[in-house]
């Protein structure tokens, strides 16, 4: 018996002393990779002309782009007619591409189950996304809005088109009628959220398709705006 409970504690210790090693590994690495810039010369010049914007509520970035240029008019499949407001003077659309579960079934963090955070940190759900239309924003320290060309933004909105699943006719997809407010809408994505790539992960690749400033790697929306400070 005593000789069980040894082992055990053996177990039990190692399984702690693994973890803890793992999460000060992995915590080291975030901070390394989301402090090295990519595309941090990226030019300001006469050609940047249409305003994008990343906003945060402090955990989760939003990549917010016109609803409609002569390059893009999204409008086109993400109407506004889809919100509970049916808001016709809203004029920007944000991107934010998550866990479905968590997202879903999450609008608050009291909300949160450990079912459901299991499965959004081990990759094993599928993936969501958010979109919301804005009147304006205006900049803060969780807003930062700059100016891309318009070869940049046809990368931009083309890694973005290729981030949701479309159906057997080539459109993106709804899920039902969900919603948080009046203004935003959810469809179907590619992908899955995990520890390694989160909705901050993916804000940062859609930053880094675009020749915009952006971390090497983050998983924090700190990682992003760090760059843009």
């Amino acid at each position: 018996m005593i000789r069980i409970i040894k082992k055990s504690t053996k177990i039990i210790l190692k399984t702690i002393l693994g973890l803890t090693a793992f999460i000060l590994i992995y915590a080291l690495v975030v901070f390394i990779t989301s402090i090295i810039s990519v595309n941090k010369n990226t030019s300001t010049g006469a050609h940047n002309t249409i305003p994008v914007y990343i906003l945060s509520n402090g955990v989760h970035t939003d990549v917010v782009l016109p609803l409609k240029n002569n390059i893009k008019d999204w409008s086109t499949s993400i109407s506004y007619l889809h919100t509970k407001a049916q808001d016709s003077t809203r004029k920007l659309l944000a991107f934010g591409w998550g866990d479905k579960g968590f997202y879903l079934d999450t609008p608050t963090w009291s909300d949160l189950k450990a079912s459901t955070a299991i499965k959004a940190v081990t990759g094993i759900s599928t993936s969501a996304m958010h979109l919301t239309f804005y009147k304006e924003l205006h900049e803060n320290k969780q807003c930062k809005k700059f100016f891309i060309t318009e070869k940049d933004y046809r990368q931009l909105i083309a890694y973005i088109e290729n981030s949701f699943v479309l159906n057997s006719e080539k459109k993106i997809q709804r899920i039902g009628t969900y919603s948080y407010g009046k203004y935003d809408v959810f469809y179907e994505a590619k992908g899955s959220y995990s520890l390694f790539y989160t909705c901050n992960t993916w804000a940062n690749q859609a930053l880094k398709a675009g020749n915009q400033k952006a971390a090497l790697w983050t998983v924090l929306d700190k990682g992003i705006f760090y760059h843009y400070e």
